[in-house]
């Protein structure tokens, strides 16, 4: 199916795309809660008119995501960023329709600018429920991430003409069962102010699509809380949208050994698919095992300078040749939005397979792209 294309290739899957999409639409007309698609994970625009028909809009971590969301999906428009310079300001209050700010400083300096636009402050429960994924844990030491109750003033703005909306973000990959232990802490240290908002946005990392997620305990949940606090409930995942609906096709582009055979492929980890490296992880591989579990192991590395760009070992039924093609799998999130030209290494085309079996070049990438970055 995927020899017809250029190699390195990014290859979404419509079918899957929209299974996921149907169960988050599933998500929220049980729930009554909104699901915003988390543009930081997957950004593919040229699909963002499908996923309008599911979701309530989008959520931006600065201007230029947000940009994207009003110009493609026009639907909700949320953002929420660290820190915002004056002139992100003047152009994110015309375009997004919820604002959130990290720090009280933040809202006092530009809460004057935002006029029509919803605000609310993020805040740091610093309750972890994740212990995988260090560099994803906004609640870990020292997090920069949202505003502590030690922190919080003693009569903070919350009501009509002030701050409409309470935020947090803990999760990452995570069910709903650390959702609900999150939102008990969140309570116990800022329910007081909970009647007073309109919205409170539990952020991303909620694995809804994933097979074994409770969604049925999920929508509980929610229900629960829109109902006790009158409030509009939000959703922002990012992975679930896309779980498991993207490829990375890959060539073998040579073999060399040092006391194991390596494939050099024109795939990069540090280019193509930096989370391997990041996290660190290893990535699902069609055909692919664990090394020795089958009768030929090779480690998969590629053709960047770096010595550490290996992608990670993998074992074969049988023996893997130059020109054979490798399919990664779980490839649309967390892939284009974060590849990079190092090296000169060119970016993977972006394709859709269709759900006819067709595969659809969206956008080619060259030698331009590469240079329209330097100077």
């Amino acid at each position: 199916m995927f020899e017809q294309v250029k190699t390195p290739c990014y290859v979404v899957d419509e079918k899957k795309l929209k299974e996921n999409l149907s169960i988050l639409k599933d998500v929220e007309q049980q729930s009554g809660a909104r699901i915003l698609l988390a543009q930081k994970a997957f950004s593919m625009y040229s699909l963002y008119p499908l996923m309008g028909k599911y979701l309530s809009g989008t959520t931006a971590s600065g201007l230029y995501e947000a940009r994207l969301g009003y110009e493609e999906m026009g639907k909700e428009n949320h953002v929420f960023a660290p820190a915002y310079k004056k002139e992100d300001v003047r152009e994110l209050a015309k375009i997004c329709d919820h604002m959130v700010f990290n720090s009280f400083r933040q809202y006092e300096t530009y809460k004057d600018m935002c006029g029509g636009v919803s605000l609310g402050i993020r805040v740091n429960p610093c309750f972890s429920t994740q212990k995988a994924h260090a560099i994803y844990d906004p609640c870990g030491p020292f997090s920069r991430l949202g505003v502590t109750l030690e922190q919080f003033p003693p009569a903070p703005d919350f009501g009509e003409g002030g701050l409409e909306g309470i935020h947090f973000h803990t999760l990452c990959e995570q069910d709903a069962e650390d959702l609900i232990a999150t939102f008990q802490a969140v309570e116990e240290q800022f329910g007081k102010w909970l009647p007073k908002v309109k919205w409170i946005n539990m952020g991303g990392g909620h694995h809804i699509t994933r097979e074994d997620y409770h969604r049925g305990k999920l929508i509980s949940f929610l229900r629960e809380v829109k109902e006790k606090y009158k409030a509009e409930i939000y959703l922002e995942p990012g992975e679930a949208v896309a779980l498991n609906a993207g490829y990375l096709v890959t060539e073998v582009m040579d073999k060399v050994e040092n006391s194991r055979e390596i494939l050099i492929l024109d795939a990069s980890a540090a280019c193509h698919m930096p989370d391997v490296l990041e996290m660190p992880y290893r990535p699902p591989l069609k055909g692919g095992y664990e090394p020795g579990e089958k009768p030929y192991t090779y480690r998969l590395s590629s053709l960047t300078c770096l010595a550490g760009d290996v992608i990670g070992d993998y074992s074969f039924e049988k023996e893997i040749s130059i020109g054979d093609r490798l399919v990664f799998e779980d490839m649309a999130i967390y892939s284009m939005v974060k590849n990079n030209t190092f090296n000169g290494i060119p970016l993977p085309d972006i394709c859709l397979l269709k759900e006819n079996g067709e595969i659809e070049t969206v956008k080619h990438f060259g030698y331009e792209d590469f240079k329209g970055r330097l100077s």
